[in-house]
């Protein structure tokens, strides 16, 4: 028998040859030391000894027919449908059991084993007992039954493999209460109902239990619906549906509903001008008569629709306050006071609601000393999304006036063509890190969609890692996530999802080292000819092939996942990945390209009247503009772009929206046509005996004497 280890520390002792047992049976023991089955969140104390051979047949029964369990029942069930049972190699039959602590036979099990089951455990933790010929799923709760169910998932083998299972015993329970995903649905981006749903089953598998969809004006109030854009919108009807889905999944919906800044899209509308701190501005005034009747009505309507023990007002980036209405009380009090007066004026118009609110920890660093009068149940949820220590200075401001505090990283996926993993890592292991150090509660890893192309199907990296940072306890392993997401959320053991996301990486670490000072959707979309555009390319053409390389890497290395198995999981997320992926390429490729251009355009020109090189300088402008000219190079990647783009958005969103980011296409894929008709008119009126034109005639910089470009 081997020792227990905490799973967390991924000791080199525990677990089976996993893929490698059936042929070396004789040399399991060193196999099993030597290896161990991936499981995201790791339990707290695993203790593999073995595999079982599962036969065609296994069965999930819930002795105590209790509905949640028996929910917790078909989950499993489904997963168990997808192991390919012609690989089986045994009869009969292999039973997995629910049992509830409570229960004579669970009480003989865990003693027979010689486990506990301790009260940190009650809530939402588990027991596996993984035998020969049955396996146990032992938990106090619903959501301990229902959590030890996803681990056992995980365990199972994938399709196609051998149809072994790890023998032996887990004991596992959350670090932290609350771990949730914020998702913005308010900057374009808007889900189906669907896709929602896809979500939290998601999410639930890596034993997220908070879901918080953030609004500011598009949840649909019957009463104040002007804001709710047609099409792009909860209704009643669906937050209900959703909250009843997420419910089975022991997920909490956990609605955030700016009700201080961030309105813009609300006070657009003259009707709200009154409330309004500045005209169409983004901030509500406090003092305002109709502004707390407002906000009251608000979230009178999300308290109907939601049933979660939580409601967060939001209040974050209020830069407005003191600008126009409240302008005289903020240069009497001060930002802080008049800002938390108007928190508790909302946690009291609320009150009757009976929900405790979170807001944004913003005042902890603005002004700390405000903090001290803010009511003591409300949670405060301090953010940071870009650091990787220095934390404490966010929650302890909170901590210390003896408010409960849940950490907020960031996903990186702002104005990125795809999330900057380097950053989202580091940012949520150690925000949570030290929130769990600090006594936070719960961590809310936030997905943004500032400039409304983001898509969450390249989110699941980040998300999923806070996922797991949120149930291990203390500094989660980057490492030991990266070379397991891939299998245990695509399905891939051959290591090349993987791979390709460590390439995505590398592919970003190049563009960070050309310090263009913007993010990369702006990068997409600029004109290399540009004065902007200039100066960023003297900067990034050094790197650009490196760049090009590793997001070219990493397409092939999808492409090559998919071809070997065609059973990989959540494929949709894989078109996602190479999506970033060649939109990363196309950034390097149209400042190489463009450059080019300038180039092969300087040399004809100098050229032009040489007659010994005429037919040089004809083959120089046809690199320019022709069939596979470099124009049409430019004009042909970004119509290709659009309509992958357009594919995964569908595959997720609401067609709303979507038109404004394929606009964007439209227009470039306009400029370089326009252009390449205008290199082919002055290449057909030199044919005729004029002389070409100056560079500036297309907007392109002249060449400097060495043939790299002109800033």
């Amino acid at each position: 028998m081997l020792p227990l280890f905490p799973a967390r520390k991924r000791s080199a002792l525990v677990g089976p040859a996993w893929g490698l047992i059936a042929l070396l049976v004789a040399f399991s023991a060193l196999a099993f030391a030597q290896t161990h089955p991936p499981l995201l969140p790791a339990p707290r104390e695993a203790h593999f000894e073995g595999a079982a051979d599962l036969p065609a047949h296994i069965i999930v029964s819930v002795p105590a027919r209790n509905p949640e369990d028996e929910f917790a029942a078909h989950d499993l069930e489904e997963a168990i449908k997808q192991i390919a049972p012609e690989r089986s190699r045994e009869a009969g039959l292999y039973r997995v059991v629910l049992l509830r602590t409570s229960s004579a036979e669970a009480k003989s099990l865990l003693a027979r084993h010689s486990l506990t089951f301790d009260d940190p455990m009650q809530s939402e933790g588990y027991v596996l007992v993984i035998e020969p010929h049955e396996a146990y799923i032992v938990g106090a709760s619903g959501a301990g039954i229902f959590y030890g169910a996803q681990t056992f998932k995980q365990l199972l083998p994938l399709p196609g493999a051998d149809r072994l299972l790890p023998t032996g015993t887990v004991r596992d329970w959350p670090a932290m209460r609350y771990r949730g995903v914020q998702d913005d649905l308010s900057r374009g981006p808007f889900p189906t109902l669907a896709f929602q749903k896809r979500q939290i089953r998601i999410l639930a598998s890596f034993k997220v239990n908070i879901y918080s969809p953030y609004f500011e004006h598009t949840l649909l109030y019957p009463n104040q619906p002007l804001g709710a854009p047609p099409g792009s919108a909860l209704t009643p009807d669906q937050a209900k549906e959703l909250v009843a889905y997420a419910r089975q999944y022991h997920v909490t919906i956990v609605p955030e509903q700016e009700a201080f800044g961030h309105l813009h899209q609300v006070l657009k509308y003259d009707i709200y001008q009154d409330v309004a701190e500045t005209p169409h501005g983004y901030v509500l005034a406090p003092g305002q008569p109709g502004t707390l009747p407002l906000i009251k009505d608000w979230f009178t309507q999300i308290a109907q629709e939601f049933p979660s023990p939580f409601i967060h007002i939001g209040a974050d980036e209020t830069w407005d306050l003191g600008l126009g209405r409240t302008h005289e009380q903020v240069q009497e009090q001060g930002y802080g006071p008049v800002y938390v007066a108007f928190l508790k004026q909302i946690h009291d118009a609320l009150a009757p609601l009976h929900r405790r609110l979170l807001f944004w920890g913003d005042i902890g660093g603005q002004d700390p000393a405000a903090i001290a009068s803010l009511p003591k149940d409300m949670i405060a949820v301090p953010w940071n999304y870009w650091d990787k220590s220095g934390f404490d200075k966010m929650i302890e401001p909170f901590a210390k006036n003896g408010m409960e505090t849940w950490v907020a990283p960031g996903d990186a996926n702002w104005s990125e063509v795809f999330p900057v993993a380097k950053t989202a890592l580091w940012n949520i292991q150690g925000f949570i890190r030290d929130g769990q150090r600090l006594g936070s509660t719960g961590a809310l890893t936030t997905v943004w969609n500032d400039d409304g192309e983001g898509l969450f199907n390249q989110d699941w990296y980040g998300v999923l890692f806070g996922a797991v940072a949120a149930w291990q306890p203390g500094e989660s392993s980057i490492a030991d996530y990266q070379d397991e997401y891939g299998q245990l959320f695509h399905g891939d053991a051959s290591g090349k999802v993987n791979s390709a996301e460590k390439e995505l990486m590398a592919a970003q670490e190049a563009l960070s080292e050309a310090k263009p000072e913007m993010n990369s959707d702006s990068l997409f979309w600029l004109d290399p000819w540009s004065p902007q555009g200039q100066d960023v390319s003297a900067r990034l053409l050094p790197v650009a092939q490196q760049l090009r390389v590793h997001a070219e890497q990493a397409i092939v290395l999808l492409a090559q996942a998919r071809q070997s198995n065609p059973d990989l999981r959540e494929t949709d997320a894989i078109t996602a990945m190479d999506l970033g992926a060649r939109r990363l390429d196309f950034i390097g490729m149209k400042f190489e390209l463009a450059q080019e251009i300038v180039d092969a355009y300087a040399y004809a020109l100098a050229h032009q009247h040489d007659k010994q090189d005429a037919k040089e300088t004809r083959d120089m402008l046809g690199e320019i503009s022709s069939t596979n000219g470099r124009c049409q190079d430019l004009r042909d990647g970004y119509s290709a772009l659009k309509g992958e783009y357009s594919q995964v958005w569908l595959a997720e969103n609401r067609p709303y929206w979507l038109n404004n980011v394929t606009v964007r296409y439209d227009l470039a894929i306009q400029l370089w046509q326009k252009r390449a008709d205008m290199f082919q008119m002055a290449m057909h009126d030199r044919g005729n005996g004029k002389d070409l034109p100056p560079a500036s005639a297309f907007g392109m910089p002249a060449a400097t004497p060495s043939g790299s470009g002109t800033n």
